[in-house]
């Protein structure tokens, strides 16, 4: 893979104006060929991100390039580093926060959310008729290396059916081979929370 901040900046730009990257919320990163991955670094709006505002770094969090002198890299990379160390064949991964995301898993009771059988949970790769699929739900601190470790804790013991997750309060993390299909998924699982919240009002 190339340099893959040109991906990230144009995801960014319409998550932004999809109302899911508001002020600086959310982050998105993408591997490079040696592992290491270049995240958005803390604090930068995500509608007018440029090449210098990510910090590339290791699976270990060690900094390679900080891209400005200024820059962090964003507080939720340890969440990045914990799926990048769980499936080393994803090559990047997505957080956004919607409305949506977050009406949704208040209602959730327990560890996980059960998605309608769409048709639509095939942009999430599983390909059968009326699927039932869940999607793990994980409670938020405001010590975001405590909700990598659970991360990591669950899936090492329970891998997901599909690759998203949810972080009650706070938004959805999908990851993919590439930052297409990350887009991909992020946009398959907000239309999916979007139908949530319709049938929901209408009951």
């Amino acid at each position: 893979m190339t340099d893959p901040r040109s991906a990230l900046i144009a995801a960014a730009s319409q998550f932004y104006q999809l109302g899911w990257m508001v002020g600086t919320s959310g982050n998105l990163s993408a591997k490079m060929p040696d592992g290491s991955f270049w995240v958005t670094a803390s604090g930068k709006s995500k509608g007018q991100l440029q090449e210098n505002d990510f910090v590339r770094v290791t699976v270990a969090g060690e900094v390679l390039d900080s891209g400005d002198a200024n820059n962090r890299p964003s507080a939720e990379t340890s969440i990045h580093q914990a799926i990048y160390s769980l499936y080393p064949e994803a090559n990047a991964c997505y957080h956004v926060h919607s409305v949506e995301a977050n009406l949704v898993s208040s209602w959730v009771e327990g560890d996980s959310l059960a998605l309608p059988p769409l048709e639509m949970v095939k942009g999430l790769g599983v390909w059968e008729e009326n699927p039932q699929v869940t999607m793990p739900v994980f409670d938020n601190y405001l010590e975001v290396p405590r909700i990598a470790q659970e991360i990591r804790d669950r899936f090492s013991i329970s891998a997901p059916q599909i690759p998203a997750l949810l972080i009650r309060h706070h938004g959805v993390t999908v990851w993919a081979n590439s930052p297409q299909t990350a887009q991909n998924y992020v946009e398959v699982a907000e239309y999916i929370f979007r139908y949530i919240v319709s049938a929901r009002q209408k009951q």
